[in-house]
């Protein structure tokens, strides 16, 4: 989706509030002993008290209102009774639809106690998201994000997954232009026209680069069980810069 209206994105910011809000209450919900479903319950009534519908659930038919992936699982978990433990990294994405307009966020969670190793590993898919989000600029290219991002994960040691990537989002969960690189692609020539909506996500890995569906259909792990961490923003690339839409305030 293109950016037309301001009235549009105003729209699109409200969506981006809506998933951006459920995401940061089912992130301090998180404690040892609530299930996956339980937290998925509390993300859903969320979304429905403002109006919004799950994007996956819509677009996909997907089995839960979000995804929250229990590692070593990093992508499309399915809510079910599986509990939480101390120890664990979590991934919780929430995507919506309101009034006809889409957005995407995501984030990367631990359960206390955490080795230091993940704790690092968690505060930098946050850096590496922002690396990634500073890149972007109207008329600009689009490689030049996975070029950034991937800058930031080698000067750091860590390796970035390389079959999950960003898409453009908007009027649905899905569009163009779609697996936007979050490494380095020297074959993307792609420019970012003024008002392109799109998501950053990049999945930083301890020594993973490509994930797999573990049987479900939906769940996807790193084929060496790595521990890895997603970080997601929904934006709109304008000639001031990058402004991201899913922030709770």
């Amino acid at each position: 989706m293109t950016i037309g209206h301001d009235d549009d994105l105003e729209k699109l910011k409200l969506a981006g509030r809506i998933v951006a809000r459920a995401l940061a209450a089912m992130g301090a919900a998180l404690e040892p002993g609530i299930t996956t479903k339980e937290l998925d319950d509390l993300g859903r009534a969320m979304l429905e008290r403002e109006g919004a519908r799950s994007a996956p659930e819509i677009t996909y038919g997907f089995p839960g209102a979000t995804c929250i992936s229990i590692g070593p699982d990093v992508a499309h978990g399915i809510p079910d009774d599986r509990r939480v433990t101390a120890g664990d990294l979590i991934n919780i994405d929430v995507s919506a639809e309101v009034g006809g307009f889409f957005a995407d966020t995501g984030a990367s969670f631990t359960v206390p106690p955490t080795a230091a190793r993940i704790e690092r590993l968690c505060r930098d898919g946050r850096r590496a998201l922002w690396t990634g989000i500073r890149a972007v600029k109207a008329g600009g290219r689009l490689s030049e994000i996975g070029n950034s991002i991937e800058a930031f994960a080698t000067k750091n040691g860590y390796s970035l997954i390389r079959n999950l990537a960003s898409h453009g989002v908007g009027k649905g969960l899905h569009e163009e232009p779609k697996e936007i690189a979050t490494w380095a692609d020297p074959t993307d020539q792609r420019r970012i026209p003024e008002g392109l909506v799109f998501t950053i996500e990049p999945f930083l890995s301890l020594g993973g680069d490509w994930v797999e569906e573990t049987g479900d259909g939906w769940t996807l792990r790193p084929l060496g069980r790595e521990p890895t961490v997603q970080y997601e923003h929904t934006l709109v690339a304008t000639r001031r810069g990058p402004v991201v839409v899913t922030l709770a305030d």
